[in-house]
């Protein structure tokens, strides 16, 4: 049977997935991207020792990654889930913040970035909120300064990856919480319309994290691009 690939986004481990991963019925693979500070670097060093040929969702950053994974090498991935993610180079603006987060990060203050920068742009208003951000700073926390400076630098130079995502032809979802403002809809709108095989799947009462606001929803939509 075909692994899936699981990528989670900036900052986040497997928790991420909010346990979905076990109710996939195929058998799942982790990965954590944390070693380069480049999308390419970051991708050539999972493809050393990934499957021969595997299924791949990414949230976020991790559906980043995915287009990179997809441009070096698209005869080894069979089908491609792209959640709460943009396929642009990050924009000039977005760029200029970046230097300051991590100037905080490196500096003793990665918890005061969460806090401000990241966290209060994830969630939909929910019960389930702090225990969530909660989560999510314990992720962060977890993975540290530096693995937010490499990432932030791999995000900051990313390509623009429409050109890879206009030639994929296989099975294709393309997924994000409704109340995404991160990501929005035209960034998803865009994806869908580049892969001809794509389904544009979109989860209400979630906003960035929809494994983890919306976790029977975003199983049965990845369930559904699986079968």
């Amino acid at each position: 049977m075909t692994p899936l690939v699981l990528i989670p986004g900036m900052m986040c481990d497997a928790r991420m997935w909010g346990g979905i991963d076990r109710d996939l019925g195929v058998p799942v693979i982790h990965h954590i991207p944390t070693g380069a500070a480049s999308m390419p670097d970051l991708a050539a060093t999972f493809l050393a020792d990934a499957p021969r040929q595997f299924a791949l969702a990414g949230l976020s950053m991790g559906g980043i990654l995915a287009m990179e994974l997809l441009r070096q090498a698209p005869d080894r991935i069979t089908r491609l889930a792209l959640l709460d993610t943009n396929p642009r180079a990050e924009t000039p603006a977005a760029q200029s913040r970046r230097a300051a987060q991590v100037t905080r990060a490196l500096t003793g203050d990665l918890e005061g970035v969460m806090r401000d920068d990241m966290k209060p742009n994830y969630l939909a208003e929910s019960p389930n909120k702090p225990a969530i951000l909660d989560l999510c700073m314990d992720m962060a926390l977890t993975l540290g300064p530096q693995v937010f400076a490499r990432q932030s630098a791999a995000l900051r130079d990313r390509p623009d990856q429409q050109a890879t995502l206009a030639a994929f032809t296989g099975p294709a979802l393309v997924l994000m919480g409704a109340e995404d403002t991160l990501c929005p809809l035209d960034r998803h709108q865009l994806m869908h319309d580049l892969m001809p095989r794509s389904r544009l799947q979109i989860i209400a009462n979630a906003a960035h994290l929809p494994p983890l606001e919306q976790p029977d929803a975003t199983a049965r939509a990845l369930r559904a691009w699986l079968a």
